[in-house]
């Protein structure tokens, strides 16, 4: 079995990551999505979910005992020190599901989707860097419309992210999502083409 190139996908909030990902599993690349593994490990029963509730109190609940994600959001974004517990608790355990889940793998490359890859430190974990980017204000309005909230509540998440800059800096290949949907597929393709050659030199100096 061959271990595969491991091309983090990143980017900033609706800047299409999950199009990306969608168009690139159609094409038959496993894809390993940090946010499903994060939400599997808040489920109720989960050692994770223990140590969250230790850690900010039953409030952060529902009233049936499982994660309220949008009162536990609403918390860290409002306490820096609050963020960083909380990510210290998740992204170790992210990690090692993501890469017991890379060691299955039998394919020439695999997406692991990691809008957090910078904040996390994991740039130097993958052997890819690949960030989907549009203009800030066109992500704005993706999410106004996508999650029908308010320009300040995007804004407080955008600012709690890495900039724009700082991600095309690590990026390695770079998705322009600035246009239309088709236009993003076509280079999704190019791109899925490139990566299929890179993963038969694994360990080899690709960039």
């Amino acid at each position: 079995m061959n271990s595969p190139l491991k091309v983090g996908l990143t980017g900033g909030i609706g800047s299409g990551k999950s199009a990306v990902a969608s168009r690139l599993a159609t094409l038959g690349v496993p894809v390993i999505d940090a946010d499903q593994i994060t939400r599997a490990l808040c489920l109720p029963g989960q050692s994770a979910l223990t140590e969250i509730v230790g850690v900010f109190g039953v409030g952060v609940l529902d009233s049936m005992g499982a994660l309220d994600r949008g009162r536990l959001r609403a918390h860290i974004f409002a306490d820096a020190d609050a963020r960083r517990h909380l990510e210290s608790i998740l992204h170790p355990r992210v990690r090692t599901e993501m890469a017991r889940q890379v060691a299955v793998l039998d394919a020439p490359y695999a997406i692991l989707v990691i809008p957090l890859l910078l904040e996390g430190g994991l740039v130097s974990w993958v052997d890819r860097v690949l960030v989907v980017d549009c203009p800030e204000e066109r992500q704005i309005e993706r999410v106004i419309q996508r999650d029908g909230v308010s320009r300040t509540h995007v804004e407080s998440v955008l600012a709690v992210q890495s900039s724009r800059r700082a991600r095309l800096t690590v990026a390695h290949e770079l998705l322009h999502n600035d246009s239309d949907l088709e236009s993003l597929h076509r280079q999704v393709d190019a791109l899925h083409q490139r990566y299929l050659t890179m993963g038969k030199t694994v360990g080899k100096t690709v960039r």
